[in-house]
């Protein structure tokens, strides 16, 4: 996940599209539901659940995505940017959710195979299809950039490929009356929403835990921190992301005396460097002497 230079373009754009993606999802979902009560297909109505979840997932990222543009108050001093981080892991564990429920209804039609109709399969799945894909094209830039955009893009993702597995299944118990292919579907259908979540969920959660950008080499900033002239020692080291395309870092500089004079210069020029070097936007480094007992000071974090 990259988190360098995104953050400087135009917080509006792209919101009529994500406003586009839900009218379109949400049209389309209505249509799913109707034609897999009246074709018996469970691989539709599973298609048609999971089309919801993209509607839904996506007025999630739209509202998340203007919550996060409010400056920072006295209630969120940090400001409102993890509301998208926020509505990421409502949107994965709402995934994650839909394809263990499908996976159980698949295996229960296994045991019980219902009668299917092929025709109106295919041709609900392929209306489906073309709506997902335009559904897809309109986020695909934006998911690129953005943790919240991302998840409701693969909700959009999953779901093209349910479709052309729907339409597969249509075309199996149209020639031959598979009817077991449908459940089977299904359950391909469940699995990879099942492993596309996992494979996002974990990042997300990791900005949520304050966790460490993955993309920047703590022990190299560290290294530069050392390396300034006038440090003798870094300790209490904290780095976290405060949201997605932003990243802070605190830390306890220990000077040497003859340097204390020129503390504020060793800062103001460390955070330049940090900036350019690891494009680090906020950095608060508090200043200690050598002369003061640090023996037992962690490296890492700070005990209380």
């Amino acid at each position: 996940m990259g988190h360098h230079h995104h953050h400087h373009a135009d917080p509006n754009d792209g919101d009529a599209k994500v406003f586009w993606a839900i009218m379109v999802n949400l049209g389309l979902t209505v249509a799913q539901i109707i034609g897999g009560v009246f074709a018996g297909s469970l691989a539709l109505i599973a298609d048609a659940l999971h089309n919801f979840s993209d509607g839904i997932s996506l007025i999630i990222a739209f509202v998340a995505r203007k919550i996060a543009r409010r400056p920072a108050d006295k209630s969120m001093t940090f400001g409102y940017g993890r509301a998208e981080v926020v509505a990421a892991l409502i949107n994965y564990t709402t995934l994650i959710v839909i394809g263990l429920y499908l996976a159980y209804e698949a295996v229960m039609r296994f045991f019980d195979p219902q009668p299917v109709d092929g025709w109106l399969i295919v041709i609900i799945a392929g209306i489906a299809l073309v709506v997902d894909l335009v559904t897809a094209m309109l986020t695909f830039a934006m998911s690129k950039t953005s943790v919240n955009i991302r998840a409701a893009f693969l909700h959009n993702v999953a779901d093209a490929l349910g479709s052309v597995a729907v339409i597969f299944a249509g075309t199996l118990i149209l020639l031959y009356d598979w009817r077991l292919i449908d459940p089977a579907v299904t359950l391909l259908i469940a699995g990879y929403i099942l492993w596309q979540s996992f494979a996002e969920i974990g990042g997300v959660i990791r900005i949520l835990m304050l966790g460490a950008p993955e993309d920047v080499d703590l022990d190299a900033v560290i290294e530069t921190m050392r390396q300034t002239e006038g440090v003798t020692d870094v300790h209490h080291v904290h780095f976290w992301h405060m949201q997605e395309h932003q990243s802070a870092l605190s830390a306890h500089l220990v000077l040497d005396l003859n340097e204390m004079d020129a503390a504020s210069w060793v800062c103001d020029g460390l955070k330049k460097q940090l900036k350019r070097q690891f494009d680090i936007a906020h950095v608060t480094l508090e200043i200690e002497t050598h002369t003061e007992p640090s023996a037992d000071a962690q490296l890492i974090g700070h005990r209380e």
